[in-house]
């Protein structure tokens, strides 16, 4: 009976949850997240081509500089690639078999997003009070479009760390290869996202 159970538990098993694939040399999340981030590679870059043909084909273009907040948002962008660094060391030291450090760099990685997102806040906040909205014109139309999309990929980004840094982090007891792989993972994702601020700062506030 044990033996039974034990084949079918075998069975059910799902496979390259840690080990690469022979096809692809990939586990399964990893090749997955490879996917996923392909699908918002076309996202952001039909967002990006759209504002590049609105903007040339404009006879008036206002500058970002001139009334957005470039300190903020400068300091926004050391904030994201602090995080970046933050999120490579959690899981360096998860590799390492050091959970306690990994939850810490998890936890600073969360704080820098959340810091991100308060700080886009008060710039938020500040252009409504200045009746600057979505509707006032096509740069700012891109502006709310582009930055908006953005603050919602570091929300999710905040969702699934909180879950990895709290209840998530029991998978540690039973498989800790399978939870390493799952933060390696989520720092794919948040590289894109910080690679995708670093496209839009100079573009929206610099240019």
């Amino acid at each position: 009976m044990d033996a039974h159970a034990e084949a079918h538990e075998h069975v059910l098993e799902i496979p390259y949850t840690v080990h690469p694939r022979p096809d692809t040399g990939l586990y399964n999340a990893k090749l997955g997240i490879w996917l996923f981030l392909a699908s918002e590679v076309m996202l952001f870059g039909a967002l990006f081509s759209s504002f590049i043909l609105i903007r040339t084909a404009a006879p008036v273009w206002p500058r970002g500089w001139e009334f957005l907040n470039v300190p903020l948002a400068t300091a926004n962008t050391f904030i994201l690639i602090a995080s970046s660094v933050t999120v490579v060391l959690a899981w360096a030291n998860l590799r390492l078999g050091n959970l306690k450090w990994g939850r810490i760099f998890i936890a600073l990685t969360l704080v820098c997003a959340l810091a991100f997102l308060v700080n886009k806040g008060f710039e938020y906040t500040h252009e409504f009070k200045e009746h600057r909205f979505p509707s006032t014109s096509n740069f700012l139309a891109i502006y709310f479009t582009m930055t908006g999309l953005h603050g919602l990929h570091v929300l999710g980004g905040v969702i699934v760390f909180s879950y990895l840094l709290l209840p998530g982090a029991k998978m540690w007891k039973t498989d800790r290869a399978r939870y390493t792989n799952r933060i390696e993972v989520c720092g794919l994702y948040w590289h894109f996202v910080d690679l995708v601020w670093i496209f839009l700062f100079p573009s929206l506030y610099l240019m």
